[in-house]
């Protein structure tokens, strides 16, 4: 049986490629995970009895870690998700951002250089690596990022996916590691820790709680359904060239404002604010009352937005899922699921505001 390792698999966009990839192939499934406040085992509780899951707790920036792993699963590919992703915890402690998007992703490379100098890679390996639209900047009111836009990182965690996709090309370029590169727009869905925008949202709506949106709510990003993006992975995975990028997006652009204004549509068709009794304690009588401007985060890209050309030419990939659909399973999962939002917070994220810059280390 053919086994993949997949990093960071118990988190959000990892655990949604884990169960498809159980559903649709006939694969067995390595997971590593360090299991930060991000990545949970109760992302994967109902996977512990299949037979073709495995999973390892693990730092990926420890090598002997790494190096044994790839060892005792000689895997036909490996699928890197690890990585701290929240921009505001990147302005706060970029420290863990370096540690794992780049250290962590050197480590990977090696060990799969080693594992191909040994000659123990299956034929056909292969080494996807994930990142993010973020790495090309920001854009202007017109045009989309494609493939070939210059890399222009805002943030640190932006530059620190920028680095690791710079190492997975040089990789690919000096060592003939056969690897491919994901770049994709703001993903959406179930099992999404709630420091992001729309699951913050929700809960804090369920709440009574304020809705706090940077800036002026005017920032533009283009959304993705998590299992669509995990369907376009799984294809360049099986189909797409070594040493290639591919960019994924939703074709669904929206404002921070309108993404919260259609949040609160749906919410109120599931559970009307008048049936509430958090707004009442609030003083405030509909979810939108809940809405408030807050001071921009830092180095706030205005506009994100992906050519998708080269996916659906290439890659014959389309995202199918609109953004008011994609949204409505997202607002379900999440309500019947609240048990689990409990759980993954358990005392250490209160949805606090984060990224307001914490002084620098002296040392």
């Amino acid at each position: 049986m053919s086994s993949i390792l997949v990093t960071g698999g118990a988190g959000f966009i990892g655990s949604n490629f884990v169960r498809l990839t159980l559903r649709e192939t006939d694969w067995r499934v390595v997971v590593i995970d360090r299991l930060t406040y991000a990545g949970n085992l109760a992302n994967l509780a109902d996977l512990t009895e299949n037979p073709r899951f495995a999973f390892h707790r693990g730092d990926i920036a420890d090598r002997e870690t790494v190096r044994a792993l790839y060892r005792d699963s000689r895997p036909r590919a490996v699928v890197n998700f690890a990585a701290e992703s929240h921009v505001d915890r990147s302005i706060d402690d970029p420290g863990i951002f370096v540690h794992s998007n780049i250290v962590g992703t050197f480590e990977l490379l090696e060990a799969a250089r080693g594992l191909l100098a040994e000659g123990a890679a299956p034929a056909g390996f292969r080494f996807l690596h994930v990142s993010t639209d973020e790495v090309y900047g920001s854009l202007g009111p017109e045009g989309r990022f494609t493939e070939t836009t210059p890399y222009a990182p805002n943030s640190p965690y932006a530059a620190s996916k920028a680095a690791s996709d710079h190492l997975v090309r040089a990789w690919s370029r000096t060592f003939d590691v056969p690897t491919l590169t994901t770049n994709c727009s703001n993903n959406y869905g179930p099992y999404q820790f709630p420091e992001k925008l729309i699951p913050l949202m929700l809960l804090n709506a369920l709440e009574g709680r304020p809705l706090p949106i940077y800036g002026d709510g005017s920032n533009v990003r283009d959304w993705l359904f998590v299992e669509d993006h995990c369907r376009g992975i799984l294809r360049a995975l099986e189909v797409g060239r070594p040493g290639e990028a591919y960019n994924f997006g939703g074709e669904a652009e929206r404002t921070n404002l309108e993404v919260v204004d259609t949040l609160c549509g749906l919410l109120e068709e599931a559970r009307p604010a008048a049936e509430n009794p958090a707004l009442a304690a609030a003083g405030v009588r509909g979810y939108l009352d809940l809405k408030q401007l807050v001071t921009d985060r830092p180095g706030h890209d205005r506009r994100y937005a992906m050519d998708t050309s080269k996916v659906r030419t290439e890659l014959g990939w389309r995202p199918e899922a609109s953004f008011e659909e994609g949204l409505r399973r997202t607002v379900a999962w999440y309500l019947d699921h609240l048990d689990w939002c409990r759980e993954v917070q358990s005392g250490t994220y209160e949805r606090q505001r984060l990224g307001l810059g914490a002084a620098a280390d002296p040392r």
